[in-house]
């Protein structure tokens, strides 16, 4: 009797053993491979997973940084207080401020303005669209030397340089308007009026102070809020120290990276760090501005292409059957294939029951012979 409780246990274990086999062999149910494979996630899921990754949330937040499009003018004070090694250095941090920039015609443009006591502009915005040939420029830069009008150089940036004509882009492109000062002295003209009416034309201004630079001058210029427009360093040898602040003031936040609800395609707006969502060709924007929506025009077109096909069948005859029934054939493969892998499994699973039914039936009749044996 031993033996034979320990058969059937052996016989038991060989079907189980053989059916979790052909079960995953033929692509039988997996829960954790389904939910892994599938493309569908549940809102409950999104967020936990979102949770999980909470922590390694700044180093994403870095990759949605990106330079945004800017019309940028450097107006610099060379008067004679600004030893030549020390505007070397303000032509370092303006080179190192481009190298953190993405230049181009349609992205951003740049233009510097020289200022003592006569202002000279030295290139405008529509002179160098690439970074090799703007820091080149930067690089012949010389200072004027002599005194301080720096309302005469704000003025002469917003009148000749933030003008279409000089390369400036217009209002209606949301491309920002931005006037970064370097200044280690006190202004010998008025600037209060000169800054406001540029901040009234749209050019939003930061004013860099070094050394002497008196303060109360610099928030007269700078936009609002003061703490964020208003900057000071003690010696412009640490000047560079600055490119980092204003590599994040200037950054602009990939809006569509950060996630978005479009239907087809997200356009960032660079201006205030959202997006819109357009539509690919042939499709219309809907009300609710993310979903698309096929175009009448597409769709008069479709129904031309589904009239001509349908005449081309009916001249075909019998060959436009056999192109049909090809294609129902194919539009149902995956269906087959799953029915095939059914198949394949019960046939699997009746060979297994009939060895295991022969098994038993062998077994059974060795314990008869052995009862009368006995």
């Amino acid at each position: 009797m031993p033996s034979l409780i320990g058969g059937l246990v052996c016989c038991i274990s060989f079907l189980a053993l053989e059916v979790q086999a052909t079960y995953r062999l033929h692509g039988g149910y997996h829960p954790r491979q389904h939910q892994a494979d599938s493309p569908i996630v549940s809102r409950q899921t999104f967020q936990r997973g979102f949770q999980q990754q909470q922590p390694f949330q700044s180093v994403q937040q870095e990759t949605h940084c990106k330079s945004r499009p800017l019309d940028l003018v450097f107006i610099i004070d060379s008067s004679r207080s600004v030893r030549p090694q020390e505007f070397e250095k303000v032509k370092i941090f303006l080179a190192d401020m481009v190298d953190t920039l993405e230049i181009g015609a349609d992205a951003t443009r740049v233009a510097v303005v020289n200022y003592a006591s006569t202002v000279k502009i030295e290139f405008l915005l529509k002179t160098h669209f690439d970074k090799p040939g703007l820091k080149a420029a930067l690089a012949r830069i010389e200072s004027l030397a002599a005194g301080t009008m720096t309302g005469l150089a704000i003025k002469t940036a917003m009148e000749e340089t933030f003008t279409e004509g000089s390369g400036a882009r217009l209002t209606n492109k949301n491309i920002a308007k931005v006037a970064i000062i370097v200044t280690d002295g006190r202004p010998q003209d008025t600037v209060e009026e000169v800054a406001a009416a540029a901040r009234a034309a749209g050019i939003e201004i930061y004013a860099v102070g070094v050394d002497r630079a008196d303060m109360k001058s610099l928030r007269l210029m700078a936009s609002l809020p003061l703490d964020e427009h208003v900057f000071y360093v003690e010696t412009y040898g640490v000047i560079e120290k600055l490119t980092s602040k204003f590599r994040e003031t200037l950054c602009g936040v990939d809006a569509c990276a950060l996630g978005h609800d479009c239907d087809h395609i997200c356009v960032n707006n660079n201006n205030n760090n959202s997006y819109a969502c357009k539509c690919r060709e042939g499709y219309t924007l809907n009300a609710d501005k993310k979903t698309c929506s096929r175009s009448l025009q597409n769709q008069n077109q479709n129904q031309n292409q589904n009239q001509n096909q349908n005449q081309n069948q009916n001249q075909n005859g019998s060959g436009s059957n056999e192109d049909a029934n090809e294609m129902s054939g194919n539009e149902l493969s995956e269906d087959a294939c799953m029915c095939e892998a059914q198949i394949a499994f019960q046939m699997k699973m009746q060979s297994t029951i009939k060895q295991l039914t022969n098994k038993l039936d062998d077994l059974s009749r060795k314990v008869t012979q052995f009862g009368v044996r006995r």
